[in-house]
């Protein structure tokens, strides 16, 4: 028994030492990012110098005699600086601009998709109807299908009703996105049954039932959609890059593939800046998120 009780402490360790090798893995990039954004523009040049001149292309440089130089990764600053903060915030007006553009079109479509995802999902579990199991399916299809798939369709669509090129063409499909309903729906449904009896036996309508009983049972399932929600369209980088043709009122996740040419400070701390609303989000709001993932059954 004693080589069985070792052999069991063997393999936990075993499991420990790889969830830590790549939660490190994970959060390496994202360390780097933060501790480099606060490196003065000097410290920044003299450690990744050889990133610009790697982007030099030019047809008449013979790549094969260029000399070879290697990344020097630096975790501390020699001297914490916010000289990168105040070039981003002061010096790249277009920055403030897609920023609020990003916010623009996120807010809209967090918040509707809660709002139809939560109605949807009382209908979805709750309400007997014809062919509501048979619509639901038909409705978990569109989840189903690769987002490239519904690019095209849904340009097409937006075409036609003279949508384009504007915010509209973005938030109506996110909005009404199939995920929302389904994430939703499964919470929605562990909620009992005797609840709402009880309601409607003390002369409560769907309304009444929807709000004072629904509403306070699902909040870790709507905070858990919203930061979701959030994070994917926070992220977006197909739907401006077709709908929306003019650089200026694209979002930032577009302009923060840019931002890195010739200028790495200015790129890591552009970064920082960026991930800072998804952070603050699930910090504030992580205890819900678990437990809405949990209650909800949806595996991460």
């Amino acid at each position: 028994m004693a080589w069985t009780a070792s052999l069991r402490r063997t393999g936990a360790c075993a499991k420990l030492a790889i969830l830590i090798a790549l939660c490190a893995a994970t959060l390496f990039p994202i360390a780097l990012t933060v501790t480099n954004a606060f490196m003065s523009e000097r410290e920044i040049s003299h450690h990744y110098g050889a990133l610009a001149d790697s982007g030099d292309t030019s047809a008449d440089k013979d790549a094969s005699a260029m000399p070879t130089k290697h990344v020097s990764i630096r975790w501390i600053p020699e001297r914490a600086t916010l000289e990168a903060f105040g070039d981003v915030l002061f010096n790249h007006a277009k920055f403030l601009t897609l920023f609020w553009n990003s916010v623009k079109l996120t807010a809209p479509i967090v918040l509707g998709q809660t709002v139809v995802g939560t109605l949807a999902a009382y209908a979805f579990a709750k309400l007997a109807w014809p062919g509501r199991d048979k619509l639901f399916f038909l409705y978990l299809l569109t989840m189903l299908m690769p987002f490239q798939v519904t690019l095209v369709p849904n340009y097409l669509v937006a075409q036609k009703l003279g949508m384009l090129p504007s915010y509209g063409a973005i938030i109506w499909p996110g909005v009404f996105a199939a995920f929302g309903v389904f994430l939703m729906r499964q919470f929605t449904a562990g909620i009992l049954d005797v609840y709402l009896e009880a309601a409607r036996i003390d002369g409560a309508g769907h309304f009444r039932s929807f709000v004072h009983i629904v509403l306070p049972l699902v909040k870790p399932g709507m905070t858990a959609l919203m930061l979701l929600a959030f994070t994917d369209n926070w992220n977006m980088v197909e739907q401006p890059l077709l709908f929306i043709a003019e650089p200026f009122r694209q979002p930032l996740s577009i302009y923060l593939a840019q931002i890195a040419e010739g200028d790495q400070g200015v790129a890591f701390a552009a970064s920082v800046l960026y991930m800072t609303p998804m952070v603050l989000l699930f910090l504030y709001g992580e205890d819900q998120f678990v437990e809405g993932i949990q209650r909800s059954g949806v595996k991460g």
